[in-house]
């Protein structure tokens, strides 16, 4: 099992996503990963930051895509990225959800077609060469390649996906996978997904499966439990159905809470966050947080991405991850 960890904006301030993505590299973790969005602070920025500001650990932006963003400009940050960083860049090309794009009139009904094309053309420019593409989504002419060499001709590239028929082309075309584990229960059925694409993968590479769940870590539980019920309130209501379903959920349970967070209402919407609906993240002590781990282990996740909240206090949550978590999993595969 691999250690990623992803950082959200709400963590705090940019510096502060810095310093904690030090002291990640500092606990042992080997990948970091931050969510991008449009109408969100630009992750291209932050990892440009902590590419400066570490020395091992691998840095991704979890989300570019290629509608809001032309492969071009995406294949052009991710190699500049790589050579900032020593070679260390990878990148998770995709969508979270349809509706943050789905605000600016963004159409994505074709999306695995679009995402398809994308991570062609963008491998295809990092190999250094001329890229004439011409297709309904994309207009190349002979003029498209990359102006200076990058430090990899091949930089990892996950493909950040949902739902089976996306999740099965993130196994077919990408080096590995993002899913969300939303809960983790549903991580079973994300790596089947997965792994239905993965058998006509011809990049010959290792492929990783990156699951990402929710995680809320503290030596008083109770504490852990209050700051989980703030992420599911609010980012709950987006969860789609089959995912939900893996523990007797619908979107339909979250109506109340969802009209709460557009009244602003926030600490009544967090309130409403039932017994079951914290099942949608990791959620505990260490001891508790490793038994969950070691089951998405089980299920074929191969990086563990630990996002969310990461617990009341962030850097005591590194802390424990560094002193309790991942020396158990380390002496395990030792």
């Amino acid at each position: 099992m691999k250690f990623g960890i992803r950082f959200i904006e709400n963590l705090g301030p940019v510096p502060d996503i810095v310093r904690f993505s030090q002291q990640a590299e500092q606990a042992g973790f080997e990948y970091v990963w931050y969510p991008h969005d449009i109408f969100m602070k630009n992750t291209w920025v932050v990892t440009a930051a902590v590419a400066q500001a570490t020395d091992k650990i691998k840095i991704g932006s979890v989300g570019p895509n290629p509608y809001t963003t032309n492969p071009a400009e995406i294949a052009s940050y991710l190699a500049t990225l790589d050579e900032l960083s020593g070679g260390r860049a990878v990148i998770g090309l995709g969508l979270h959800t349809y509706d943050m794009v789905g605000w600016a009139g963004v159409d994505c009904g074709d999306i695995l077609q679009v995402t398809r094309e994308a991570v062609q053309m963008i491998r295809q420019l990092l190999r250094g060469e001329v890229v004439e593409h011409h297709s309904p989504h994309f207009n190349w002419s002979d003029q498209c390649y990359l102006r200076f060499k990058p430090v990899r001709p091949e930089v990892p590239l996950y493909v950040c996906a949902f739902g089976a028929e996306f999740l099965a082309l993130s196994g077919e075309i990408g080096d590995g996978s993002l899913p969300m584990l939303t809960p983790p229960a549903s991580a079973r059925r994300m790596v089947d997904c997965i792994r239905k694409g993965q058998k006509l993968n011809k990049t010959g590479k290792d492929f990783d499966i990156a699951g990402c769940a929710w995680l809320s870590v503290s030596e008083d539980g109770q504490e852990a439990e209050n700051v989980m019920r703030s992420m599911i309130a609010y980012f709950g209501p987006y969860l789609e159905d089959d995912a939900l379903a893996t523990i007797g959920l619908e979107s339909a349970d979250f109506d109340h809470i969802r009209d709460l967070i557009s009244q602003q209402e926030y600490e009544l919407a967090q309130r409403a966050v039932s017994d079951d609906m914290l099942k949608l993240g990791l959620t505990g002590r260490p001891h508790d947080i490793i038994e969950q781990i070691e089951a998405l282990e089980d299920a074929g996740i191969t990086q563990i991405n630990l996002g969310g909240p990461i617990g009341p206090h962030v850097k005591n949550a590194i802390e424990l991850l560094g002193e309790k978590i991942l020396p158990h999993f380390a002496r395990i595969s030792s």
